[in-house]
């Protein structure tokens, strides 16, 4: 049996050369037609279709400051990034971007539902129903009364969730709870609408439910024992064991002093 010979050298280099020019035309090629789907007018997003309950924002406004940030064409527009872009825009909480051929883009969105301000009067945050805190112009808000949240970074939802519980309890009283502060001790802090303070104290949601609904059962009796009524109460600190103190208007000693009665039960 004959051994094959191998091929001569000049062969082998023209079959080598012969193969890198082949890839080298595939890859123009794949180079060009990338090119030209680039740059084919037929390709350019021709149209954004926005879709959602859209309250503080509008198609119209939206196409115009978010479409300039698109880049690319239908084809290689990143939807990632444009979905980003309109998550950035305000008062926009989600996104969500796809394509549908030809040559246009359907985006879903959805908005806060601010159902709070949240920090100093002087801040721009608000919280949502989700208790999430988000940045916006203060002036778009449309729901009047909205109460004042704060506390540390990261307790919205906590802080959110508690007011929740404790200002139907202050609704019985005819008491509207207006502010609710959680400090960076675990101390609950309430504000009232007609300016009164109640320290609430600290403690899981059961506890402080509990000495929130004390305070409820027992305050107008306590006001009426000073011909007084519940909404005349200008401080409380419910964070004595079994009672609390409290400070009615007008209600005075004879020297002068406000009187600061004290409750058990």
């Amino acid at each position: 049996m004959t051994a094959a010979m191998p091929a001569p050298l000049d062969v082998k280099l023209m079959n080598m050369t012969a193969s890198v020019l082949f890839v080298g035309c595939a890859l123009l090629v794949l180079a060009a037609g990338a090119w030209w789907v680039m740059r084919y007018p037929g390709f350019a997003i021709a149209r954004i279709v926005v879709h959602g309950d859209l309250v503080h924002n509008n198609a119209v406004t939206l196409r115009a400051n978010v479409g300039p940030r698109l880049a690319g064409n239908f084809f290689t527009v990143d939807l990632r990034a444009a979905r980003e872009a309109f998550e950035q825009v305000p008062w926009v909480r989600k996104a969500a971007v796809r394509r549908e051929y030809p040559g246009l883009l359907h985006v879903e969105l959805e908005e806060h539902d601010a159902v709070a301000y949240w920090g100093p009067e002087s801040g721009s945050a608000l919280v949502n129903s989700q208790g999430e805190v988000f940045e916006a112009n203060v002036g778009d808000v449309e729901q009047e009364d909205l109460p004042r949240l704060s506390g540390p970074e990261g307790s919205s939802q906590e802080v959110l969730a508690m007011y929740g519980v404790v200002a139907p309890v202050f609704k019985t009283m005819g008491l509207e709870l207006e502010e609710l502060e959680l400090n960076g001790r675990g101390g609950w802090r309430a504000k009232l609408a007609n300016n009164a303070v109640v320290q609430l104290g600290g403690g899981d949601e059961q506890e402080l439910l509990q000495r929130t609904h004390r305070f409820a059962r027992t305050l107008a009796q306590v006001a009426a024992q000073y011909q007084r009524r519940a909404d005349a109460l200008e401080s409380a600190d419910l964070r004595h064991v079994g009672g609390y103190a409290l400070k009615l208007r007008g209600v005075t000693t004879t020297a002068g002093v406000e009187a600061t009665p004290a409750v058990r039960r």
